[in-house]
């Protein structure tokens, strides 16, 4: 099984760790440098009796299982992080993030000041279906009090085996009491494609989120139901924040745009069970319409494959911001007592022969950090027609447009959960059957709202200015700098007082955002968001102006 980017604790127990040890280097048996052999045993033994002696002699009770987890991280934080220890505990995780399926109730969760809320609750699963809402506080789970507690620790509880009863008690804006459900748990197939449409005239969006084992189905089924709905002209995928997952799946989806036979990728072991050459085993099904990828610094590994397999072989643009640049591949190993260990035992090199990888983990500066190459040393390699692209550092988009960054006070806005509460108590009030604009009154409300939560920020020149007012003090400048000082921080407190009007669009669009999750779900939020996003209205541009578009490539 080869994957990416999963993300897992480690809690071993003793035999675990060992067997752990046992299983990583009995890889290297066939090995034909027999001193390397022999420090492998050498350290295997040393490990353990370390291990006896401090368990045995030293002057407190160890904790087996914590000293032994102890031995275990320092040797996996020597290597990258994305080799990784993995309890039986977070098992299931592995399974949701390879599989895209686990058994629940279909909601999201996060913690938010101190309490578990539900973010975001799945269509056609037992928690939509029973009527739990976003912004809705889980206090009680079979009769457990829960809100103290971390999602991890609620999230274990309302997954399990499917079939099985779950009563879930929850705190909602404006009932007196918490309203009780009794949900049925199911296995829940999370989507790979989240949303798909035509977002003008004959120009298909595929939102890709992840890249779980059927990733490349999913889109196919969109592929085909957007031809059912209309003629595809051009087509954008998306996958800007997608993390990525199994590198299969990467291939999957890079062979609906490619011509057969196709090299996509090709991974590089130090064993030679690691060598492998990936191509497109399938006819395409958009083989000539015009091809925008959508990606930005969230996009890593898998999204890598797809991005940088999409531009060496000229078949699409890349359009966004310079992506995350992991260029690791990663095998699970399983372990004893159903642990399993991530650990990275290739690298991958898309169709120009380059290295996406932007840090190397084998150096590390006066500070002890991983460094990067720098970009005057990344060697150059050609696409398929002949244009320039260079290795390591990620994709570097054909076309870069950066998202404005929306200021301090809308970011707060957000790191509250302002929009997001907001948005509950206005869609419970007032049921609006949709949302267009938002208008003067909504932002009255919205700013009443505020002032009940004691909504504060700081202004960039404010947190400045003070540094500057410190310094001036610590110095001992005269009382009249001091004075300028003063009135300058009254002048900029009458601005900040006009922050919500300088925000005024970034606010409006968020709580529009926001409120049409509330009525459509996942669905609208995404569709809605769209509206104001310069990146896709980049792409569209330029995957319907035949001559920019055949310029980029090169052609």
């Amino acid at each position: 099984m080869r994957y990416e980017n999963i993300d897992a604790g480690k809690r071993p127990i003793i035999a675990t760790g060992l067997a752990c040890l046992v299983i990583v280097f009995g890889g290297f048996v066939n090995v034909p440098d027999g001193d390397y052999f022999f420090k492998v045993n050498k350290g295997i033994e040393m490990f353990g009796k370390v291990y006896k002696e401090i368990a045995a002699n030293y002057v407190d009770v160890v904790d087996p299982e914590r000293f032994v987890q102890a031995g275990i991280d320092g040797m996996l934080e020597s290597l990258d992080p994305y080799t990784v220890y993995i309890d039986k505990e977070n098992g299931d995780e592995v399974d949701l993030l390879t599989n895209g399926k686990y058994g629940g109730v279909g909601i999201t969760i996060s913690q938010r000041e101190g309490r578990i809320e539900v973010i975001s609750v799945m269509e056609g699963y037992s928690g939509a279906r029973q009527g739990l809402l976003p912004g809705d506080r889980i206090v009680e789970i079979d009769g457990y009090d829960v809100r103290t507690k971390r999602p991890d620790e609620v999230r274990s509880l309302t997954r399990g085996e499917p079939g099985t009863e779950v009563k879930v008690a929850v705190e909602r804006e404006g009932e007196s009491t918490p309203l009780m459900f009794v949900l049925i748990r199911e296995e829940i197939q999370v989507k790979n494609v989240t949303f798909a449409d035509f977002v003008d005239q004959g120009t298909g969006y595929i939102k890709l989120e992840r890249f779980s084992r059927k990733a490349g189905d999913e889109v196919r089924q969109a592929i085909k139901e957007l031809k059912i709905k209309g003629d595809i002209k051009a087509i954008i995928l998306d996958v800007r924040g997608n993390p990525g997952g199994l590198l299969d799946a990467a291939v999957d989806v890079v062979s609906k745009f490619v011509p057969k036979g196709s090299p996509i990728v090709t991974t590089k072991g130090r064993r030679s069970e690691g060598d492998k050459e990936y191509t497109s085993p399938e006819e395409p099904l958009l083989a000539n319409v015009p091809l925008a990828v959508l990606a930005d610094r969230g996009s890593a590994s898998a999204s890598e494959i797809v991005s940088g397999a999409i531009q060496d072989l000229d078949r699409g643009v890349i359009v966004g911001e310079r992506t995350f640049g992991k260029g690791l591949v990663q095998t699970i190993l399983p372990l004893n007592y159903g642990a399993q260990l991530k650990v990275t035992t290739a690298r991958y090199y898309i169709p120009s022969g380059r290295s996406i990888q932007e840090i190397d983990y084998k150096q590390k500066d006066r500070n002890g950090i991983f460094v990067s190459m720098p970009e005057s040393l990344h060697q150059e390699f050609k696409t398929i027609g002949g244009r320039s692209v260079y290795e390591h550092g990620g994709i570097t988009p054909d076309s870069s447009v950066t998202v404005d960054d929306p200021g301090p006070m809308v970011k707060e806005l957000n790191r509250k959960a302002m929009f997001f509460r907001f948005a509950n108590q206005y869609v419970t009030a007032h049921h609006p059957d949709s949302i267009t604009a938002i208008d003067q009154a909504v932002l009255d409300e919205f700013k009443e709202f505020l002032k009940e939560k004691q909504f504060d920020y700081q202004e960039e020149a404010e947190s400045q200015l003070a540094r500057v007012g410190d310094i001036a003090e610590r110095s001992h400048y005269s009382a009249e700098v001091l004075h300028q000082i003063d009135l300058l921080k009254a002048a900029l407190s009458k601005e900040k007082e006009r922050g919500f009007e300088r925000y005024r669009q970034p606010i409006s669009r968020a709580l529009e955002v926001e409120m049409m999750a509330r009525l459509q779900g996942d669905r609208g939020r995404i569709k809605r968001s769209l509206r104001y996003d310069p990146q896709l209205k980049t792409a569209v541009a330029l995957v319907q102006n035949d001559k920019l578009y055949k310029k980029l490539l090169g052609f």
